[in-house]
């Protein structure tokens, strides 16, 4: 992870070698971050963080799977130990936009695996990175939700992923409160719906999607916290 810019301030995203955490990662890049790109294949991480910065002085790729206790631990071990210091965590890795599915007849083993990625894969690298975060002077943290989690939109469908992001949102409103004297802001923040592997064709351009992302990773000292937003403005729970 050498390279220039040793006091840049340090960004790690998740789930981040395509879609909505790729251009968050090139959105950051550009603003003077360094970046260290999360992706499950290694592989395809240090193919997305070559097409990003081919001199490798912004963008690295590192194995994470935030499903697995290991990977994580494993990626804040290098974290700390080539960078020292992280200021901004993107939680963005997702899975399992379960349109087939109904609550009422749902399969709780999707369930349970949505819950480990969407929910408890951000608890873990939240966790993990927290000593680096509260170090930092300007942390922040980002959870990349969807308003299919919001209890005031809710009617039914996709209980998978929609349970999943619910829940991430009360994390987010937990965490702010916890980590407020300590500076770390920490919000959420829907994209919308954004052409992507996931989302599919008809959503809006992935770099307005991410904006809102970038939006909250950089907000200046005082901003909000706790909050729930779509292109910088609030969201019902």
């Amino acid at each position: 992870m050498a390279g220039e810019g040793a006091d840049l301030p340090v960004a790690v995203v998740t789930g981040a070698n395509r879609g909505i955490g790729y251009e968050v990662v090139r959105q950051l890049a550009d603003r003077r971050h360094r970046v260290v790109l999360g992706s499950r294949d290694l592989d395809k991480g240090r193919a997305a963080a070559a097409r990003l910065d081919p001199g490798g002085e912004r963008v690295t790729a590192v194995r994470l799977d935030v499903a697995d206790a290991e990977s994580v631990a494993a990626m804040a071990d290098r974290v700390t130990r080539e960078l020292g210091r992280v200021d901004v965590v993107v939680n963005n890795a997702a899975i399992l936009y379960d349109t087939w599915a109904q609550a009422r007849s749902a399969d709780l083993a999707e369930v349970q695996q949505a819950l480990d990625t969407n929910l408890f894969g951000a608890w873990r690298v939240t966790q993990a990175l927290l000593p680096l975060l509260r170090r930092s002077s300007h942390g922040r943290v980002v959870m990349v939700s969807s308003e299919g989690g919001s209890l005031h939109a809710m009617s039914g469908g996709t209980p998978a992923y929609s349970v999943s992001k619910a829940a991430l949102n009360a994390l987010t409103r937990l965490l702010a409160g916890e980590l407020g004297r300590d500076g770390v802001l920490v919000n959420a923040v829907c994209p919308g719906w954004v052409a992507t592997d996931m989302g599919g064709r008809g959503g809006r351009p992935v770099a307005e999607g991410a904006a809102g992302v970038v939006w909250a990773a950089t907000l200046p000292d005082g901003g909000p916290t706790g909050g729930f937003f779509r292109d910088g403005e609030p969201l019902a729970w």
